[in-house]
């Protein structure tokens, strides 16, 4: 049976002209970013299955539309580690693992606004996450994956921003 080390080692041959030892490196961040967007993803979803509050019915649409754009990032992702020659880690268990966010807190004792920072902190905390991966895959000089990288910074800075609105109090 194979372990864990070298299974997140393997890499497959390709015909792209990017240095397996490059290759590597980006595989590996990407399966970090992987389990934080899986992560992102899942709490997410819980905050909009268990908001409650008089604003019920704009929040969860505001949750549900934050989780309906982070999707389609995770399957990118995921191709182009595989696409690198990598293996894409994204079972449940590997993100819970692997994850850089924070544990969701307890849903049962949370009020909208409760959900509405939760989200809040965890999207400043994946963004920040991007950034530094998009600062390392420039610095590499791994454009695709940079490019790749920079769109969803792009998204989580404003669906931020979507969320920071609602905590914002009137002077």
């Amino acid at each position: 049976m194979t372990t864990t080390k070298e299974q997140r080692t393997h890499m497959y041959t390709t015909r792209i002209d990017i240095p397996e030892s490059l290759r590597a490196k980006t595989i590996e961040l990407l399966n970090e970013t992987l389990a934080a967007s899986l992560d992102m993803w899942s709490q997410t979803k819980q905050a909009h299955w268990n908001v409650k509050g008089k604003n019920f019915y704009q929040v969860h649409l505001l949750f549900d539309d934050i989780a309906e754009v982070l999707y389609p990032h995770i399957d990118e992702i995921a191709e182009r580690i595989t696409a690198l020659g990598g293996v894409a880690h994204g079972t449940v268990k590997d993100s819970a693992k692997n994850s850089i966010l924070p544990a969701y807190p307890n849903t049962e004792k949370m009020n909208e606004d409760d959900h509405l920072i939760a989200i809040a902190d965890r999207l400043a905390a994946y963004g920040k996450h991007v950034r530094q991966a998009v600062a390392q895959t420039s610095e590499w000089e791994e454009q695709d994956t940079n490019d790749l990288l920079i769109a969803i910074s792009r998204e989580v800075d404003k669906k931020l921003w979507f969320i920071e609105a609602h905590l914002q109090k009137h002077v």
